[in-house]
């Protein structure tokens, strides 16, 4: 096997690719007014759609999902339009193109939560992390605990939103249970101190997570569903006493429903991956369907674990930003342009689509 194995065809589920190289989802706060895609967006994206499958950048289920300036939402008919042209942009280049679905729980302000409210988290804990309100980084709201009675509220949003995906022209979703964001507060007990069926035990904390994925295969099928997870990452403030124990379950029943892919940010969130110790290769045994790896990877990491079989796809992040030809760059040898990190959230066309490809 060669390292030109991760620039071949491959399929995810339901979904032709071109290579094994992903776009990660990167938030960018660009979004217009009624949080549709600003105006450069589907430029943005086509431009990236060598890429074997673009995942599009974090986006809202729901106003209460919502914890950053100008991100966009997928649960209005004017964001359903907004995403179509980014979506046929994607596809007139040839490219494939899903949606990652967002509630951030506690990671939010009360300025952007309906009528002021405080956000929602399994329990009343604050994070000790920031969010970026009014063109500034802050700290985050105190939350407020859901009420049981509220969590198939949560599900039927997901689910929902997972439909408007589809109608907006995405090839997939993929469900954000990382990154200290809601699914993964629920599911980590350094957030999570419920003492009704959704806390607890570790088959308690996953019980949101599951629902929410099963629900969303039932709407838009397995070959179309994919779920991200980072069972170490200290981002956000999110902790675990024990994620060993508690991925090894989630991904385990994640597998008896059949999606299409888990996809692993392994160690810290764009930081070390050996953050904690884990065994990463234990999810890559424990489910029977796409692995797709993620963080610090770069073309020899992910060629040296492509061939012993560590992972199916590898997903590239910032390299993208600064690199809208990037798969081109890594096959041919060409040197990576460096992004400008005081244009990466929010702005225009600057450092968002006037980044060139190589000459």
């Amino acid at each position: 096997m060669t390292q030109h194995t991760l620039f071949t065809p491959y399929t995810v589920g339901d979904i032709a690719l071109t290579n094994r190289i992903v776009m990660a989802p990167l938030t960018r706060n660009r979004a217009a007014a009624g949080f549709v895609p600003g105006p450069h967006a589907a430029q943005y994206y086509a431009q990236r759609a060598t890429a074997g499958m673009l995942i599009a950048e974090a986006t809202q289920i729901s106003q209460q999902g919502q914890g950053y300036q100008d991100t966009p939402g997928i649960y209005t008919d004017e964001q359903i339009a907004g995403w179509r042209v980014v979506t046929d942009a994607v596809h007139a280049e040839g490219g494939k193109i899903i949606l990652q679905l967002w509630h951030v729980g506690r990671i939010s302000h009360v300025d952007l939560q309906p009528q002021g409210g405080a956000p929602v988290a399994p329990s009343a804990i604050r994070a000790e992390a920031k969010t970026f309100v009014h063109n500034g980084f802050v700290d985050t709201s105190t939350p407020r605990a859901l009420e049981l009675a509220e969590l198939p509220g949560i599900v039927a949003d997901f689910r929902k939103a997972a439909a408007n995906a589809i109608a907006a022209g995405f090839d997939g979703v993929e469900v954000h249970g990382a990154n200290g964001y809601l699914l993964d507060q629920f599911a980590k007990d350094g957030a999570n101190t419920r003492t009704d069926a959704y806390g607890g035990s570790v088959e308690n904390r996953a019980r949101l997570m599951l629902e929410v994925t099963a629900a969303v295969i039932e709407e838009v099928g397995a070959g179309r569903t994919g779920i991200r997870l980072s069972p170490t990452t200290p981002a956000n403030g999110i902790s675990s006493s024990d994620p060993q124990t508690q991925f090894n379950y989630i991904v385990a029943e994640l597998d008896k429903l059949g999606l299409a892919y888990i996809h692993i940010i392994e160690g810290a969130t764009g930081g070390p991956r050996d953050v904690a110790p884990f065994d990463f290769d234990a999810l890559r045994k424990a489910f029977s369907h796409i692995y797709i790896a993620n963080n610090n990877y770069d073309l020899k990491l992910a060629t040296e674990r492509l061939e012993a079989g560590k992972a199916d796809l590898f997903a590239f992040g910032r390299p993208f930003i600064a690199n809208p030809d990037l798969v081109a760059r890594m096959q041919n040898g060409t040197p990576l342009a460096e992004l400008n990190p005081a244009t990466l959230y929010g702005g225009g066309a600057e450092g968002y689509t006037d980044y060139p490809a190589a000459a």
